[in-house]
């Protein structure tokens, strides 16, 4: 089996209800919502987080950050992703990319995209140009269409430490 690189998925959905704002990708932004969740409810950084554990085999954030233990309470996520990349270095991987794709009706994203492509890769210890953030609406359908709620997906590939980059890997021509 070939174990220089892995690809790990994580997904996230939270509620949401009147309030001033919340935490995604790591910035907060200020609108007439917010997360209910017990950590900080960033479904951005929840669903990386899932995809990188994903892809070194360690489960997932509701086995290692419960929501029954008060010590998780508020906790910001990227807390939570720090703790995290501790282990995907354990593991002996590095971050190649990241790829997230939030899925809400409120709030609009595109103007913090960049700082939360700074603050993400920073954290994957990558550069900027290798995190991707995109969103979409639910085109009004559903929980989320209804501003009733909030999902996040992320897809991560992970290479080996050391290990050749994917296009020293490709013979030429």
């Amino acid at each position: 089996m070939n174990d220089l690189y892995r690809i790990g998925h994580g997904f996230d959905v939270h509620r949401l209800e009147t309030g001033e704002g919340m935490m995604l990708g790591g910035v907060f932004i200020a609108c007439p919502y917010k997360i209910i969740a017990h950590s900080d409810g960033d479904v951005m950084l929840h669903a990386l987080c899932d995809a990188l554990l994903g892809a070194i085999g360690g489960g997932d954030i509701g086995k290692l950050f419960p929501d029954t233990d008060v010590k998780y309470r508020g906790m910001a996520g990227q807390r939570l992703l720090a703790d995290v990349m501790t282990r995907v270095k354990a593991g002996g991987f590095d971050v190649v990319n990241a790829d997230l794709t939030l899925i809400a009706q409120v709030p609009r994203v595109a103007p913090h995209s960049e700082k939360m492509q700074k603050i993400i890769a920073g954290e994957l210890a990558i550069a900027i140009e290798r995190v991707n953030i995109k969103a979409t609406t639910n085109e009004g359908m559903g929980h989320i269409g209804r501003a009733e709620g909030i999902a996040a997906h992320a897809v991560v590939m992970l290479g080996k430490s050391g290990a050749p980059t994917v296009q020293e890997t490709v013979a030429p021509g």
